[in-house]
Formats: C-alpha cells, sequence, structure tokens
C-alpha cells in the first residue's frame, strides 16, 4: 500500500532508491496532513504519552501515511516490528507470525503486527487473530482503504480502534514538494500552474507526488520548465477534475442524488459520468447508489435494492471501464423508479420513539418462556400463534403495554407500497373488528 513519506533534513542515498523512501518520516511529528492523530494532542501522540498501545485499525486511503505511522509507533514504543500482506498471506504465513510473536513475547518483548489490506483475509483468518490480541501476543494495527464496518468482522473491530486517515490536502502535497526540492537540491522544471496541476494530479495522495515529482525531473532537459500541457503530457496523468475530498466531490454526489430521487435519469447519467470521469472511487458510488435504493424509492420498488446492489458486484466482476455501465443502468433503474421515502421517515420516528420509551419491556405474552420461572411470571400466557388464527392473523397488541399502539409506517399510494397499503388496511379492519368482538 502506499505511503507518505517526508523528511525535514536532505538526505543523500544509494542510487535508485525511490525518493518517497528517501523522504521517510523519523518521528511521528514529520508527518505530514494528518495533525489529528500526529499532532501534540493528536490521538497517536497521547497513546504513546501513556506509554501503552492498544490494537488499532487505520482507514483511509492511499499515500496517506498508514504503513510509515505504524513503523514510527513501534519505534517509540519498543515494540518489534513485524509486517505483513494480506495480499500474499495465507494462514501457514499468520502461524508462523504469532509464533515468533509468543516467542519475542517469552524473551520480554511485544510485538507490533502490521497488517497491510488486512480487509483481504476472509472472516476465518480475521478471527484468528483474536486469540493473539486478547493474552496480549501482538498489538495489532491493522491498514484498509475499505470501510471496516462493511469489511472487517464485528469481534475483530470491537477489540480495535478506528483511526480514520486523511487525503492530504494542496497545501500538504506542497509541503512534501518542498521538501523533496530540498532533498534533491533543485527546483521542479514547473511554472505556477503547472505546479497546481501537479498537486491536483497527486489527488491527495503522499506516495503518488513523489512519484510523478521523480517522473519530472528525469523527463525535463537542462533548463526545460513544463507548463500544464506539457505536464500532463510528460506524464501522462490527467488531473482530476475535482478533490474527493473538497466542496466538488459533494457537489456532484448531491447532484446525482437529487437528480435520482426527482426522476431525471438524463441528469443521473450525466452526474455519474462526471464523477466517473474524476476518478470517483466505484465503491464509493455503489454505496451511494445502494443508499438511493433505501432512502428514495424503498418499498415503492423493492427491485431498487437488488438492482443496486446486483450493480455493485457485476462492476467487481467486470471491472473498469465495462463494469461502469451496471452503475449506469442502476442509476437509470432508480431515477425511473416510483419514489417513497415511507420507510425511511418510519424508521426516524421508530428511533425517536425507541430513545424516549428505550426502557419499556415488550408485553409477557410475547417472550418466550424457556424457564419455570418465566412461566410463572407468565411469560408467553394467552400468545395467540398467528399461523392458527383466522386469514393467519390473531390482531394481538406487540407495543410495550404503557406505550399504547404507534404508528411510524405510512406508506403512500404508489408503486409496490398501493399494494402494501391494501394488506394493512385490512389487517387494521381484522384488528378492530376482533378487539371489539
Amino acid at each position: 500500500m502506499a505511503d507518505l513519506f517526508s523528511s525535514d533534513q536532505p538526505e543523500r542515498a544509494p542510487p535508485g532508491r525511490p525518493l518517497a523512501d528517501r523522504l521517510r518520516p523519523k518521528s511521528l511529528g514529520e508527518v505530514v496532513g494528518q495533525e489529528h492523530l500526529t499532532g501534540g494532542d493528536g490521538a497517536l501522540t497521547r497513546l504513546i504519552r501513556s506509554g501503552s498501545l492498544g490494537s488499532m485499525i487505520f482507514w483511509g486511503p492511499p499515500g496517506t501515511g498508514k504503513t510509515t505511522v505504524a513503523r514510527l509507533l513501534a519505534g517509540e514504543t519498543g515494540l518489534a516490528f513485524e509486517q505483513i500482506s494480506a495480499i500474499f498471506s495465507g494462514v501457514a504465513d499468520l502461524k508462523k507470525v504469532f509464533e515468533a510473536a509468543r516467542l519475542r513475547r517469552q524473551n520480554g518483548r511485544q510485538t507490533l503486527l502490521f497488517v497491510d489490506e488486512i480487509h483481504r483475509f476472509n472472516r476465518a483468518q480475521q478471527d484468528s487473530f483474536l486469540p493473539v490480541m486478547e493474552d496480549g501476543t501482538v498489538v495489532l494495527v491493522g491498514a484498509t482503504t475499505e470501510n471496516p464496518s462493511f469489511e472487517l468482522n464485528a469481534a475483530l473491530l470491537s477489540r480495535a480502534r478506528v483511526l480514520v486517515f486523511k487525503s492530504l490536502g494542496p497545501e500538504d502535497v506542497e509541503k512534501l514538494l518542498a521538501r523533496a526540492e530540498e532533498t534533491e537540491g533543485r527546483k521542479l522544471p514547473l511554472d505556477e500552474d503547472a505546479r497546481a496541476v501537479l498537486i491536483r494530479m497527486a489527488d491527495g495522495d503522499g506516495r503518488a507526488s513523489l512519484t510523478l515529482a521523480e517522473e519530472i525531473w528525469r523527463a525535463a532537459k537542462p533548463g526545460e520548465v513544463f507548463d500544464a500541457a506539457a505536464l500532463q503530457q510528460v506524464v501522462q496523468r490527467r488531473a482530476p477534475i475535482y478533490d474527493k475530498g473538497q466542496d466538488g466531490h459533494y457537489n456532484l454526489i448531491s447532484a446525482l442524488h437529487k437528480s435520482v430521487r426527482g426522476s431525471d435519469p438524463d441528469a443521473a447519467l450525466y452526474y455519474l459520468a462526471r464523477m466517473f470521469d474524476a476518478g470517483e472511487d466505484p465503491l464509493y458510488l455503489g454505496r451511494r447508489l445502494v443508499r438511493m435504493a433505501v432512502e428514495d424509492i424503498g418499498l415503492a420498488d423493492p427491485q431498487a435494492l437488488v438492482v443496486a446492489n446486483a450493480a455493485k458486484d457485476a462492476y467487481d466482476y467486470l471491472g473498469s471501464p465495462e463494469g461502469e455501465l451496471a452503475f449506469a443502468q442502476a442509476a437509470v433503474y432508480l431515477a425511473t423508479a416510483p419514489k417513497s421515502n415511507a420507510v425511511y421517515t418510519a424508521f426516524k420516528a421508530a428511533t425517536a420513539a425507541a430513545k424516549q420509551h428505550g426502557s419499556l419491556l415488550p408485553p409477557k405474552h410475547i417472550l418466550n418462556a424457556p424457564t419455570k420461572l418465566m412461566k410463572d411470571e407468565a411469560y408467553g400466557a394467552g400468545y395467540r400463534y398467528d399461523h392458527d388464527e383466522p386469514d393467519a392473523f390473531s390482531g394481538q397488541d406487540y407495543f410495550p403495554e404503557k406505550m399504547g399502539r404507534q404508528t411510524f409506517y405510512d406508506p403512500p399510494d404508489r408503486g409496490f407500497e398501493r399494494e402494501i397499503r391494501k394488506r394493512l388496511d385490512y389487517w387494521a379492519k381484522l384488528r378492530k373488528e376482533r378487539s371489539e368482538g
């Protein structure tokens, strides 16, 4: 995985050693762009001061310093540093690493185990970390570019703190380039506009910015200075149309979402195409389409969620650019589907009620009674099994007695929810008849 490297002091190194490696930070204070973690009051700085590290998950885009920070943590706490990649490691490799860590621990030294791309381990492999985390054999530091909530086991997450690494801002990339120039003892052969384009090309990735700088120095003839057009020709890389961490990113995803909500497939396709052209993360776009399906369409067309999820799977299978068409198809489907936010609104109302009445017990007649004491306390007494009732409907009240019946879900008379409305009205009629009878 790409890292962010930097250094305040110029350093001469053997030929062939990449610039990014030569600018590796020597302390947390030298890491650029992650002050919320590595600054004087940063989360990691506080952990080091406490003298004790717990297991952590570093979540963030490439080139933001995850690997480097893990190395520095081990150095500043006196832990042995061990690194593996989930891409190249299997169960046998993990066993060897764990055994080596146990031997170190017997000799009085703990191991910081850095696992790159940890989300690529399957569930069983992720579970194998739990015992060595719990008994202190290793301090696990996992790095991932994917959302840990979706990609990592709940058991693993419950034992680790998630720390978010941010994309580098333009000022951070500029600082890196200045340090690179100091180390090389020469300026980048770029005019002002070209330098701004280079910073945009890096797209928040520190290692990428230094790699691009090396390419430029190699390509430049003596005395040559590149303008923006020449720069793009030299590095054969287009600057993103917007910074994914800034306003352009949020403006375009907002426009896409509102176009879908407003049933305008043409506008939805336009904004989707712009985001792909800007180099947006396909996983992010897939997640947003799923969110649109559940927030703005819901049960008006239950297939909307199926289509959105299928588009993500199709992209995973086809890759780019072929898989982009699957997202386009999903966007058109969502834009042309009947709209309903009834489930979205109902869940918000139910959440508010849960916070207000969260201490109330469910009525005893719908609780199981697996013990004699619970039976004596009338758990389950009076429960009517709906499948044994006429129309497979008992009409019982399932809310806590002190709360009374509530209505959260109010489906509109559109799409599939028209049918749901009929069912709810029918059950309301039966419930009233049976309560009066």
